[in-house]
């Protein structure tokens, strides 16, 4: 039988979006899309006390912004809903007690006194000891009775093993011993997540299960419901984890520590969307081709399941930096504008800034949008710098030449008629040349009187024209003074 492919991407909104989970929502949306499948959008808050307030929001705004978008989900609709699991919640509970009738799941009274003091006397590992999985049917009916708070716990096979598919790391085996009778509905009346994952899955027709691998272990867990209920166990994703380098060399799970770890921290350090998306795709998926640069659209043409690696994947900022580079350069000069005004602001907060130039200079250079701001500082304030500056062995430049030029550099500028880009390149190109003088000596010393630092984006020409004639002059003279 040839099924529809659905997937879904369940996240709890506990706050932000890290990217691990954007690239769970991701891979999810690359098997749906890649084979005419549907991607489903699923809020699952039964665990009420670790909701955060516009988590919400920052789920939709972060699928937006990368272009994930769902085909069925709380704010489109769809034929499987309500999408919002504490909309389901009473969905769950007949499900429940079907196992319970059946033999398959029983009711648990034990307090939460006596499930601490167990926890206590068996230490770390030890799990619940069955005790009420064989009370008789009149005690329970009498606790029942009586209104005595229970949960529904679900009878786990006591001997032989479990075993599951997954379509990235194979068969694997677990010991029906090692499982714990887990619990499927609270005392409150909400159902476990993994019991509302497994009936939400099922009653959506969801195909495919896509997670990180640290479930693996869980999977026996919801394979076991799936053949209580004799339903049909989708296919498993589990997706390496990603792993972020330590200063030491050695890797260990990605964290704060080793930088931004959320969609919207990267964003406020200056990556773009698609970068991000780009990068995050090939954390854990090689293309058949060994291809680099991707638009959503050519993910969705060449995934494959079948490209996933069982290894951890790291997270290196240099390269998706690199990445993000690449995309600035690929924008039109409006579309980078666009991105650049609010940092071009924080420069120039009070004055119109030059865009055009601006522009011009900062898109070949520029790999973080927060770096413009501190490329181009020196336009608003000239940085307090020392003399030693002029001097540059590349550029043949020493204290004694720099002075002379910058004293007749300024003479010449002065007079200069026109004050634009190819009056002031003449200008000084025509000054080297009669002086016998490399370009660079000509440039150095004007660029550093000019600018105040090191590295600037663009060299003297461009920065002069940007200053203006009267700034410019003021500089040099000031460098000048200096030597």
């Amino acid at each position: 039988m040839n099924m529809e492919v659905r997937t879904r991407y369940a996240p709890s909104p506990t706050g932000f979006m890290h990217v691990g989970n954007l690239r769970t929502a991701l891979y999810e949306y690359l098997i749906a899309k890649s084979q005419g499948g549907k991607f489903i959008l699923r809020i699952e808050d039964t665990d009420q006390e670790r909701l955060v307030d516009g988590a919400v929001e920052v789920i939709y705004r972060t699928l937006d912004m990368v272009g994930l978008k769902h085909d069925e989900g709380p704010d489109v609709g769809g034929e499987y809903g309500p999408y919002v699991q504490s909309q389901r919640k009473d969905m769950y509970k007949p499900y429940a007690e079907q196992l319970v009738k059946e033999g398959k799941a029983y009711y648990c009274f034990c307090t939460k006194e006596r499930l601490d003091a167990l926890h206590q006397e068996q230490g770390v590992g030890g799990g619940y000891d069955r005790h009420c999985r064989d009370l008789p049917q009149e005690e329970v009916d009498r606790l029942l009775a009586q209104g005595v708070p229970y949960v529904i716990r679900q009878k786990m096979p006591l001997e032989g093993s479990t075993t599951f598919q997954d379509a990235v790391y194979g068969e694997i085996t677990v010991e029906n011993k090692e499982l714990e009778d887990q619990i499927l509905l609270k005392a409150d009346g909400y159902p476990t997540y993994n019991f509302a994952n497994v009936i939400d899955d099922h009653s959506m027709h969801i195909t495919h299960v896509v997670r990180g691998c640290e479930y693996l272990s869980s999977a026996p867990k919801y394979n076991l419901l799936y053949e209580a209920f004799g339903w049909e166990v989708p296919t498993y994703v589990h997706l390496p984890l990603i792993m972020g380098k330590n200063e030491d060399g050695s890797v260990s799970k990605l964290s704060k520590r080793h930088g931004a770890t959320s969609f919207e921290d990267l964003m406020a350090d200056g990556y773009l969307p698609e970068a991000v998306t780009n990068y995050i795709a090939l954390l854990g998926w090689c293309p058949k081709d060994n291809q680099e640069m991707f638009t959503l659209e050519g993910l969705a043409e060449s995934f494959s399941i079948d490209g996933i690696s069982k290894s951890p994947a790291v997270f290196d900022y240099d390269k998706l930096t690199w990445f993000n580079g690449e995309y600035i350069r690929g924008k039109s000069p409006e579309e980078f504008l666009q991105l650049a005004k609010p940092y071009f602001r924080q420069a120039f907060p009070d004055t119109e800034a030059p865009y055009p130039k601006l522009v011009e200079i900062l898109q070949p250079r520029v790999t973080r949008l927060t770096q413009i701001p501190e490329m181009i500082g020196f336009f608003q304030k000239l940085p307090g710098y020392e003399k030693e500056l002029f001097i540059n062995k590349k550029s043949k430049t020493n204290l004694e030449n720099s002075k002379e030029v910058l004293e007749d550099t300024i003479a010449l500028l002065e007079a200069l008629p026109n004050w634009n880009h190819d009056g002031i390149h003449d200008c000084l190109i025509q000054y080297a040349q009669e002086k016998g003088l490399k370009n660079g000596t000509v440039m150095w010393p004007v660029r550093i009187a000019a600018a105040g630092q090191l590295v600037t984006p663009g060299g003297a020409i461009e920065i002069l024209e940007i200053l203006g004639r009267e700034e410019s002059l003021r500089r040099l003279r000031l460098g000048l003074a200096k030597l």
